[in-house]
């Protein structure tokens, strides 16, 4: 699958081979959506607590005698019936935590790179180079390029300059392309990619 060649300037300077075993598989709905719903529960810390009838603050006398006063009998103020006292059946720590096979989670990366390589939100760079940092650069380097919505920037490696220029952009964000995952994928429309990163996702992928 071939597409334009773009360097940062906007201007087309030939094209780019993306690998047809990564952009032009069949879509599997249902195993993205399994790695989704993975990375979303993986991502929950699960530190909800409520406390129970013997940990709520509270006298441990009976509150009064058995028999005699009229009175439904109460054996503790910490009762889970009484203002103040303890929750039942309450959500404890627990862990959210997923297992999927790794070679399901490239699988489901595969579709929905393949999604947005099928529906042109992939934008392939010859080069991604800034001397400095600079967020009105980057941001220009966007608008020739077309891209107008929300973006994902792969990286090959750590780049302090545009790392720099995009994180005061609220809808762009960088990563490196040995972290793609598929929560960013589905929440950004365009993936920027310089042909480094291209390599890089070619070399987990492929």
């Amino acid at each position: 699958m071939k597409v334009e060649l773009m360097n940062m300037s906007g201007q087309s300077v030939g094209e780019a081979e993306l690998p047809e075993n990564i952009f032009q598989v069949e879509p599997n709905m249902a195993l993205m959506h399994q790695a989704l719903m993975r990375q979303l529960a993986n991502a929950r810390q699960g530190t909800h607590k409520t406390k129970t009838r013997g940990e709520v603050n509270g006298s441990t006398r009976k509150m009064w005698k058995q028999k005699g006063t009229g009175h439904a009998r109460q054996g503790s103020r910490k009762a889970p019936h009484w203002r103040k006292g303890g929750t039942v059946f309450g959500p404890q720590p627990r862990s959210y935590a997923q297992a999927m096979p790794l070679k399901m989670r490239r699988a489901a990366l595969r579709s929905a790179l393949s999604v947005k390589a099928r529906d042109q939100q992939i934008v392939v760079l010859d080069k991604l180079e800034m001397d400095a940092p600079r967020t009105r650069t980057f941001s220009a380097m966007l608008a020739a390029l077309n891209v107008h919505s929300s973006a994902l920037v792969l990286l090959p490696e750590k780049n302090e300059n545009v790392e720099q220029s995009v994180r005061n952009l609220p809808d762009v964000k960088y990563l490196r392309a040995q972290y793609l995952n598929i929560r960013d994928l589905f929440r950004y429309d365009t993936v920027l990619m310089p042909m480094g990163a291209l390599q890089v996702i070619q070399g987990i992928l492929g």
